[in-house]
């Protein structure tokens, strides 16, 4: 990688490392209706001026359902039950959870098109992650509160199918005019919940620079940064950072909000990593295999 991909990739790490410190702050003065509304807002005024200047509303054509469908998958949906689950559990937890995605993405591959069968090898990176997983959570889902373990797995199934709908029915579509839409319609639908639910006194100025630097930092100039570098270095390894981000979830939920860490969490991240990687790793052609 050049010296510029290389400042991109180590900042996308940190900047979508953050977020689950940033929720964890937020959700503990405002309602996560309210933290969603606040964030995807923020990021659709920063992103639907260039979407609009570069014609992007023209480009959706035929294409607003599965760009709906997409929006709800990898935004709405995902981020009210994050934000929803660290009201009850640590940061850190909630960001090592995440790198189950990979795992989950293999598991619904077949109903979006993907007929590739997970062979011997997939299947023990599969079995693998689930037992990294159990060693994350400790196997005590009482202490961890059942409710917002559920909750973690259906942001873990989002993350997963978001981008299989981006793949299989927006290809082609900038990507930028589909992260500005989609903010924008999940804040139109999220605005009158968060009038519902808004809070009676004027939220603290740790929490109003945490919703702020969701929306600016973590969303839009993520997203920008983002395709900055899959257009630098690909979109395989661009998705590296996927496996470094829970990290520094985890890293800065225990250095600022002194956040408990088991042996048992650093283990099962290891685990979720390395199966992982052999659940996802292509197979060779069988010409090649047999060479």
């Amino acid at each position: 990688m050049s010296r510029n991909s290389t400042l991109v990739f180590a900042a996308m790490c940190i900047i979508w490392g953050i977020p689950y410190f940033l929720i964890r702050v937020a959700v503990g003065e405002i309602s996560p209706v309210v933290l969603v509304f606040g964030r995807t807002a923020i990021g659709a005024l920063i992103l639907m001026p260039i979407v609009i200047a570069k014609g992007g509303l023209r480009g959706i054509g035929m294409r607003w359902i599965p760009l709906l469908a997409f929006a709800a998958a990898e935004i709405g949906g995902p981020w009210f039950f994050l934000s929803s689950a660290e009201q009850q559990i640590s940061s850190s937890l909630a960001g090592l959870l995440i790198s189950f995605v990979p795992l989950v993405g293999i598991l619904i591959a077949p109903l979006f098109g993907n007929r590739e069968v997970i062979g011997p090898l997939g299947l023990g990176g599969l079995a693998l992650g689930l037992v990294g997983v159990s060693a994350i959570v400790g196997l005590d889902f009482h202490a961890s509160g059942p409710t917002a373990l559920i909750q973690m797995a259906l942001v873990a199934v989002g993350y997963a199918v978001g981008p299989a709908i981006l793949s299989r029915y927006l290809n082609g579509v900038p990507s930028v005019s589909v992260t500005g839409i989609s903010l924008a319609a999940c804040a139109v639908v999220y605005a009158p919940l968060a009038a519902m639910h808004w809070p009676r006194e004027m939220p603290g100025g740790a929490v109003i620079v945490s919703v702020v630097v969701l929306g600016v930092v973590c969303t839009a100039i993520a997203f920008l940064l983002f395709f900055a570098l899959i257009a630098s270095i690909g979109p395989v390894r661009a998705t590296v950072i996927t496996y470094i981000n829970p990290a520094v979830a985890a890293l800065v939920g225990i250095t600022i909000l002194h956040e408990t860490f088991t042996v048992g969490m650093g283990v099962g991240f290891v685990l979720v990593l390395a199966g992982s990687v052999l659940a996802t790793r292509r197979r060779a052609p069988r010409g090649k295999a047999a060479a």
